[in-house]
């Protein structure tokens, strides 16, 4: 792991979204050299969820040894941002560094993202990255060596990463498109760069896409602490970069790369918006590989009538109970092609739970679509829903929240198939 050298000590850090995740581990990094740290942020009381608050994240960046700042911050409201910027201008002297790390996402496609969904990943990621730099820059141009980081991915325009979720996609390289300007327009006087994973990282907001088991797949946040610590190191003229975390450090000579591993060794997952196209993911786990978990097979055969699907869903039928219909209220409907072509359902949310062929009785709250083969695979625990997902194999269509409670169904019929 990168060692802290100093540097940053009595630097001022304005962090958005710095309350937990890669916000908070980039104000702890800081905070062992002694620097100031702004947690802007909106979670002022525990979420159910989530953890972590901007009072509790200043707890620990103190007892790091930085200062801390905790603001109240929407980045969508100019008001909240504006009355941030000038607490910490009063309390610490001035801004040297901004991390534009508030980020909303929603992987879904253009008919089923909602423009309240639009609206909310438009306004953190795009706006509030624009306005929080805007209204930093002022003081950020008085300081020795001031820098932006906005934690947001190089500019691939690969329509790969774009038909799927194109809503997030126009958001986030937003960002990307606020370093692309702001370097040039800013050039010898401030450094705006981008910083983004090569791999998968565990957040929450990881846990809560890719469910249980996907931590295996991912490095920790420190990757990213140490890669913007790096960054923040260089002069001003390091400018315009759409650095990758492990690219960054590799001139920083670190070598070991498995001290940021959830698990050492085990294969990781790459990050979206890089050169590996979603449809490749599989297989790159399969490559380095070794967790069966991750190897596919040919399909079992049978017939539609009496095949696997069928006797998947007699399973299905058996771990159905009132307590996990009480838990999931919802209702799935999952529309197969292939060699077992056919529409099936799951309602979680009516009376006792049913399941069955044919469309659900009532409204489905998810209509997942897939080949009826990975269907098979990934109820029987040899694929992965996010690696079905993120490699186009599994489409998504409604609530994604009910969608990631279906992986606990499948954990409930494991055993048993």
């Amino acid at each position: 792991m990168l060692q802290n050298t100093g540097k940053l000590a009595g630097c001022t850090l304005f962090i958005t979204g710095a309350s937990r995740g890669i916000g908070k581990a980039i104000a702890l990094k800081a905070a062992k050299d002694g620097a100031n740290v702004v947690i802007a942020a909106k979670t002022a009381q525990a979420h159910p969820k989530l953890p972590g608050t901007i009072y509790t994240a200043a707890e620990e960046i103190e007892a790091a040894g930085g200062k801390a700042l905790p603001c109240v911050v929407d980045v969508r409201d100019e008001g909240q941002i504006s009355d941030a910027v000038e607490k910490a201008v009063q309390k610490f002297g001035g801004i040297d560094i901004l991390v534009n790390n508030a980020s909303a996402i929603n992987l879904t496609g253009t008919l089923e993202t909602s423009m309240k969904k639009v609206d909310l990943m438009l306004g953190i990621n795009l706006r509030g990255t624009y306005l929080t730099s805007k209204l930093c820059i002022p003081h950020l141009l008085k300081s020795k060596n001031p820098h932006i980081l906005n934690l947001s991915p190089p500019l691939n325009l690969n329509p790969i990463w774009f038909k799927n979720h194109t809503a997030y996609t126009m958001a986030k390289y937003g960002m990307s498109m606020c370093v692309l300007g702001m370097a040039e327009e800013f050039r010898g006087s401030i450094a705006v760069n981008a910083l983004w994973p090569r791999t998968a990282i565990q957040t929450a907001a990881m846990d809560m896409l890719g469910g249980s088991g996907i931590g295996r797949q991912c490095r920790n946040v420190e990757i990213m602490a140490d890669a913007a610590y790096a960054i923040f190191s260089q002069p001003k003229s390091y400018t315009g970069n759409f650095a990758i975390d492990e690219d960054v450090l590799k001139k920083e000579g670190i070598k070991d790369f498995d001290v940021y591993a959830i698990e050492p060794g085990h294969p990781l997952l790459p990050d979206f918006f890089l050169d590996e196209a979603p449809e490749n993911l599989v297989k790159h786990m399969e490559d380095h590989g070794a967790d069966p978990a991750f190897k596919t097979g040919k399909a079992t055969e049978g017939s539609a009538g009496s095949g696997p699907i069928a006797d998947t869903f007699k399973v299905l039928k058996g771990v159905i109970s009132p307590e996990v219909v009480k838990s999931t209220q919802g209702v799935y409907k999952f529309d197969l092609s292939g060699e077992h072509a056919g529409i099936w359902y799951i309602d979680l949310k009516s009376g006792t739970g049913s399941a069955g062929s044919g469309e659900p009785p009532v409204t489905a709250d998810v209509v997942m679509s897939m080949d009826s083969a990975d269907f098979i695979k990934m109820f029987t625990g040899k694929m992965k829903p996010t690696m079905a997902f993120m490699s186009g194999k599994l489409k998504i269509k409604g609530d994604m929240t009910l969608a990631i409670k279906m992986e606990k169904m499948m954990a409930l019929m494991k055993p048993k198939l």
